[in-house]
């Protein structure tokens, strides 16, 4: 029998974070903690407007398995109890947490994988003008992987200010859907021009059949086209990468099984996340390893992050300590 408790947490950002749907000054994150009576297993999501989610919905679907829990339901029943998203997300991952303390073994023993190690994440600058943006590149030119949200007005002069600002890095790009197929077809030369690796999520995900159809000169990576298995089918063809997120997938049971498929198919893995704390990447770091992309940077945008949260340095983002998850 298992006893859950669910609440909001509120992370102010170091500075306003914007990307082509709007601007947040806060990470309003989900906290999911399942008990035994005497270990503890917790698991954290971030409630996504853009699917349909916020945080009163998803406090309110965690709740609606209470009685679930106390009658017996494990992590499997659970994949099948709620939907592909950020409640479930929360409730696998303390799932995972919780048998890892019971069992006195790290999450990675229990799921197979190989320890995990350090990874070199994207460090994001949010959307801005071309004059701010340049100089926020210029502040964190020495950081191995910047990712750039565009989707709009004046996207060339943005990717020119970046690149001038810091001129060796890598660089990626996300539209969050805010191109067209003409959008993406003028933009991609000067993607290329300036050294851009991967483009993600250029056109909407319900109207992203275009890209079956025009030359892709560089990789495009599925975000908000793709949450779970269910979504890779209609991705062939259109795509060449996915982003899996665990808020999407509904935690890191299916974001596991999403990768292995995913690389079946013969599609890039690309491991992202919302904003939220340690708490959040230290699950998604598991997805993570080897992946070709890797943006777990989440913590970085925070003001402050949990006690025990991950180490982020010049070898990447680090495996979490237990005492935090997992």
């Amino acid at each position: 029998m298992l006893t859950l408790a669910v609440d909001e947490q509120v992370f102010p950002l170091a500075e306003v974070f914007t990307i082509s749907r709007g601007s947040r000054s806060d990470a309003r994150v989900v906290v999911a903690t399942l008990s035994d009576g005497h270990h503890e297993g917790r698991g954290e999501c971030v409630p996504y407007a853009h699917y349909g989610e916020s945080v009163e919905s998803v406090i309110a679907q965690i709740e609606s398995v209470r009685d679930d829990l106390a009658e017996g339901m494990d992590r499997q029943a659970l994949q099948s109890r709620l939907p592909a998203g950020a409640a479930r997300n929360a409730l696998d991952c303390a799932f995972w947490d919780l048998e890892a303390k019971l069992a006195d073994k790290p999450v990675w023993q229990l799921a197979a994988l190989e320890a995990p190690q350090p990874e070199i994440t994207a460090f994001t600058l949010s959307l801005d003008t071309p004059e701010a943006m340049r100089e926020k590149a210029r502040q964190h030119a020495k950081k191995p992987l910047l990712k750039l949200k565009l989707g709009g007005a004046g996207d060339i002069e943005r990717l020119q200010a970046v690149r001038e600002g810091a001129p060796a890095a890598r660089i990626i790009v996300d539209a969050n859907e805010g191109w067209d197929g003409a959008a993406y077809e003028r933009l991609a030369p000067v993607l290329l021009e300036l050294g851009i690796s991967m483009v993600e999520q250029p056109l909407p995900s319900g109207s992203d059949e275009t890209l079956a159809t025009i030359a892709r000169p560089l990789p495009v990576c599925a975000d908000e086209a793709c949450h779970d298995r269910g979504s890779l089918a209609q991705l062939v063809g259109r795509y060449d990468m996915i982003n899996i997120k665990l808020d999407k997938t509904g935690g890191l049971t299916e974001a596991l099984a999403l990768k292995r498929d995913a690389l079946a198919q013969g599609f890039d893995v690309m491991v992202g996340c919302m904003v939220g704390s340690s708490l959040s990447m230290a699950p998604a770091l598991l997805v993570a390893q080897g992946a070709a992309i890797v943006d777990l940077d989440g913590p970085l945008l925070l003001a402050r992050d949990r006690e025990y949260g991950m180490v982020f340095d010049a070898d990447g983002v680090h495996p979490a300590d237990r005492r935090l998850w997992g």
